[in-house]
C-alpha cells in the first residue's frame, strides 16, 4: 500500500507478537504499527536484539494497562554458553574473560542452579533499559561510563535444566518482574567457576498468556485481530456493576459497596459484562476509578 493512501485508524486491543531474532522491541514495534496501521500503540517490556518470543503490543486504550503486563511474571528459555565472560553478558558483547569448562555431573549443576532459586538479590546490568539521571544505563555503558546499581530483589520461580553439552547449558526460567536474564546466567557461570554469558534467548511467555499462540510478522496485516483490553488483567479480581454504579464509576466519582469480596486493584464491569476498567477497592466498600476505558474495545 502507498504510505500516502495508508489509513491508520484507532485500534484497541493486545496482539501477541513472536518478535524476530535481531531485531529491536522498538522496530518491531513500529512494523508491528503499520502493518495493522494502528494510529497508536506501545510495547510492554523490550527483548533485546538477541532474543526472539512473546513481545505483547498494545494499541489504542490498551496503553492505558501495559503496565500490568510490564509487572507481570515472565518465562524464558536460556542458552548459557560456558567457558566465557563478555561485556554484555550476552553474545552480542566483547569477550572479556575465559576459562576452560570441567566435565560437571548433572547433580553439580542442579546444585549451583538450586542457589539462584527462589528470591534473590540481583544487581541490574550496566546493559539494561533501567535509567540513570534519565538516560538509559545501556547508552552510558557504551560511552565508557559505569554508574553504581543497587541489587534489587527478585524471584526466580521455576530453574530447569533442559539440557547440557560440554560447555553449554540449556535452562528454562520462570521469573518475576525486573528479572535480568543474562545476569542470572552471569551468576550462574560464576557460581560454577568457569563464567558463562546468554548466546541464545527465548521469552516463552507474559502471564497471563502462557497459553495464548503468538504471530510473527509475516501474519500480521491490516485484517488481524487483536486480544480485548480486558485479556491483560485476567489475573485480577473482577467485580460487577449495578447500572448506577457503573455510571458514578465512569464519570470518574468513587462508589460504595457492600462487603467487598477483594481489597486492592479490581477489574470493573458493568451489568452487562461490558469492561470499564480498573479501580481500586478498600476494606471500608470504597471503589475508586484508577484507569478507565474510554470506549469498549474493538
Amino acid at each position: 500500500m502507498n504510505e500516502r493512501y495508508r489509513h491508520y485508524r484507532d485500534i484497541n486491543g493486545i496482539l501477541l507478537l513472536d518478535k524476530p531474532l535481531h531485531l529491536t522491541s522498538n522496530l518491531a514495534l513500529q512494523k508491528v504499527k503499520h502493518l495493522v496501521c494502528a494510529r497508536k500503540a506501545g510495547h510492554t517490556g523490550s527483548l533485546d536484539p538477541l532474543a526472539t518470543g512473546m513481545l505483547p503490543i498494545c494499541f489504542g486504550e490498551a496503553t492505558k494497562f501495559s503496565q500490568y503486563l510490564l509487572n507481570a511474571d515472565k518465562a524464558y528459555q536460556v542458552t548459557a554458553q560456558l567457558g566465557s565472560k563478555t561485556t554484555t553478558s550476552d553474545a552480542e558483547g566483547e569477550v572479556i574473560a575465559t576459562a576452560s569448562v570441567p566435565e560437571y555431573s548433572t547433580a553439580q549443576i542442579e546444585a549451583v542452579l538450586d542457589q539462584f532459586r527462589g528470591p534473590i538479590m540481583q544487581v541490574p546490568s550496566m546493559y539494561s533499559a533501567l535509567k540513570h539521571q534519565g538516560q538509559p544505563l545501556y547508552r552510558l555503558a557504551r560511552q565508557g561510563v559505569e554508574v553504581e546499581r543497587q541489587a534489587r530483589p527478585v524471584t526466580i520461580y521455576e530453574l530447569k535444566l533442559l539440557a547440557q553439552t560440554a560447555d553449554t547449558l540449556e535452562l528454562e526460567v520462570r521469573c518475576s518482574k525486573g528479572t535480568y536474564i543474562r545476569n542470572l546466567v552471569e551468576d550462574i557461570g560464576e557460581s560454577l567457576g568457569c563464567f558463562a554469558h546468554v548466546s541464545a534467548l527465548r521469552r516463552l511467555y507474559v502471564d497471563p498468556f502462557e497459553h495464548a499462540p503468538m504471530l510473527t510478522l509475516d501474519e500480521i496485516n491490516a485484517d488481524t485481530k487483536v486480544l480485548a483490553v480486558e485479556e491483560a488483567l485476567r489475573a485480577l479480581p473482577v467485580i460487577r456493576l449495578a447500572s448506577a454504579s457503573a455510571f458514578f464509576i465512569k464519570n470518574g466519582q468513587a462508589i460504595q459497596v457492600e462487603a467487598p469480596e477483594y481489597e486492592g486493584v479490581v477489574t470493573l464491569y458493568d451489568d452487562h459484562g461490558s469492561f470499564l476498567g480498573v479501580g481500586d477497592c478498600f476494606k471500608d466498600g470504597r471503589i475508586m476509578p484508577k484507569r478507565l476505558l474510554k470506549k469498549v474495545t474493538s
